[in-house]
């Protein structure tokens, strides 16, 4: 009899992936913003052992900043690694023991004069598990409004802009906005924002 065979939505069993075990630790650059390390993996069942090359670096903050009339503040950057100019929702580095909400209100208020209320965490997440130990927090930050001058780093200088946030919605997916970790926070938001929108009975 010939034996049943499996279709590509039914494979075959297999046992689930192992832990690598973590060895040692060493600094291949250190640098203004992030080490460049290779640690030492032992792969316990195929005793394989391999070097990866991982990016530590402190964790970030992105800040999803809701006007009151629905408006979602923006800036507008150059950003070197892509050598050309990028939408974002504001952010920046987390200071060592600082709290990442405090963190997400400071880098708004430095970045574009806006400040809120009901600060808080909508995730945490890994910008790229595969290479980077790092996280980062996106914070929502309600009822905005600008209060103040920037106060901006040597190296930054951006655009600001309020732009309603359906418009925000089209831009992200026009291809206007590309930046991974502002598409997180756009997608986290989301259904926070059509809750609101249909409490409120708006279309």
């Amino acid at each position: 009899m010939p034996s049943a065979s499996l279709s590509p939505l039914e494979p075959a069993a297999a046992p689930p992936p192992a832990r690598w075990q973590r060895g040692e630790k060493q600094i291949l650059s250190r640098t203004r913003i992030l080490d460049l390390t290779t640690v030492a993996f032992h792969h316990p069942r195929r005793d394989v052992r391999r070097d990866f090359v991982i990016i530590d670096a402190p964790d970030w903050v992105n800040v999803i900043a809701h006007t009151a009339d629905d408006r979602l503040v923006l800036v507008n950057q150059f950003r070197y690694g892509v050598n050309a100019f990028s939408w974002e929702i504001p952010g920046g580095v987390i200071d060592p023991g600082e709290d990442p909400v405090e963190a997400g209100v400071r880098e708004l208020l430095e970045e574009t004069g806006y400040t809120g209320e009901r600060a808080r965490i909508l995730a945490s997440i890994h910008p790229n598990p595969a290479i980077m130990s790092n996280r980062c927090h996106l914070v929502l930050v309600e009822n905005c409004r600008r209060v103040a001058d920037t106060e901006w780093d040597p190296d930054e200088e951006m655009e600001v802009a309020a732009v309603p946030v359906a418009e925000v919605y089209a831009r992200a997916r026009a291809g206007g906005i590309t930046h991974s970790l502002v598409l997180d926070g756009l997608f986290f938001f989301e259904p926070i924002w059509r809750a609101a929108r249909g409490a409120s009975g708006a279309a």
